[in-house]
C-alpha cells in the first residue's frame, strides 16, 4: 500500500498564531505537535513529515525534537520526513535527529509554500554533498521534481534515492475537471516509469486531497504521498484521526 505521510506543519500554524515560537513563556502553546503525532499513528499513519522554514513561521527545530523523539520507540514502524533547503542549519538538524528520509526542497524568496521543483540545470555540487552525507548517515534523500524527463535524469545523476513529483499541476487540473485532471495524470506516468527504470523510489505530493487522491493513486510505483493542507483542513470540522483513518482508506483501495 501506498505510505501516507502526515504533513503536520499546520498545527504548527495554529500554534504560533497564538503562540509565537520565539515568545518568552513556560507554556508549550496549543494545538501540540506531538499529541498530532499520536493522533496520525493511533489512526494507522506509518509517515510524519514536517517542513522547517528558516524563519520558523510554523514548525520549530524544538518540534522536529519532539516528533523525532515520539516517533523514536516505533522508528520500524513510522517514517519520519523532513523536508527543507539544503541551508546549513537545517543539515545540521537533520544530521542530530537522523530521520529515515531527507527531502530536498527548493525555496524562493517570499513563497507561502513550495511553488516548484529542483530545475533540471541545478549544479550538481549545489546537492551532491549533501546527498552524499546525509546517505553516509544512514538518511534516503529525496529530490522535489517536476515530472519531467529531464528532471528525472537530473535526479538519479545527482544520486538521490528517490524523486517526490510536486503534484500542484495535476491538482489544479483535476479541479477544473476530472477529465482535465485524468490528461494531467500523463506526465506523471512518464515520470514515475522513467525514474522507477532508473532505480529511483517515486513520493508525491502538494494540493493532494481526498477528490483527486483516488486517481493519483494509481500511479504506478508510487511509494509515498505527502499531504497537510488539505487534509488538516478537513480535520477542523471532521477531527483529526477520521480524516487520517479516510485518506488511509483510499489508499488501500484496490
Amino acid at each position: 500500500m501506498v505510505r501516507l505521510s502526515v504533513n503536520v506543519n499546520k498545527i504548527a500554524t495554529l500554534r504560533n498564531s497564538r503562540t509565537p515560537p520565539d515568545a518568552t513563556s513556560d507554556h508549550p502553546g496549543v494545538p501540540s505537535i506531538a499529541r498530532a503525532v499520536d493522533v496520525c499513528l493511533a489512526a494507522g499513519a506509518r509517515g510524519i513529515t514536517v517542513h522547517p522554514r528558516e524563519d520558523q513561521r510554523h514548525v520549530t527545530p524544538g518540534d522536529v525534537r519532539a516528533v523525532a523523539e515520539r516517533i523514536a520507540p516505533v522508528r520500524d514502524q513510522v517514517e519520519f520526513n523532513i523536508e527543507g533547503d539544503p541551508r546549513p542549519d537545517l543539515l545540521a538538524l537533520v544530521h542530530e535527529v537522523v530521520p529515515h528520509q531527507l527531502t530536498l526542497v527548493p525555496v524562493r524568496p517570499g513563497e507561502v509554500t513550495s511553488e516548484a521543483g529542483w530545475p533540471a540545470d541545478t549544479p550538481h555540487q549545489q546537492l551532491g554533498a549533501v546527498i552524499e552525507d546525509a546517505k553516509a548517515a544512514g538518511i534516503r534523500v529525496s529530490v522535489f521534481v517536476e515530472p519531467r524527463a529531464e528532471a528525472i535524469r537530473w535526479a538519479a545523476g545527482i544520486g538521490a534515492d528517490r524523486v517526490e513529483l510536486y503534484t500542484e499541476p495535476y491538482a489544479m487540473a483535476f479541479r477544473r475537471s476530472e477529465t482535465e485532471g485524468a490528461r494531467a495524470m500523463a506526465p506523471y506516468v512518464e515520470a514515475a516509469e522513467l525514474a522507477h527504470t532508473l532505480g529511483l523510489g517515486i513520493n508525491a505530493g502538494h494540493d493532494l486531497d481526498l477528490a483527486n487522491l483516488p486517481r493519483f493513486r494509481t500511479l504506478p510505483h508510487l511509494d509515498e504521498v505527502s499531504i497537510g493542507h488539505a487534509l488538516l483542513a478537513e480535520a477542523v470540522f471532521d477531527g483529526l484521526d477520521a480524516v487520517v483513518r479516510r485518506y488511509l482508506d483510499v489508499l488501500a483501495r484496490d
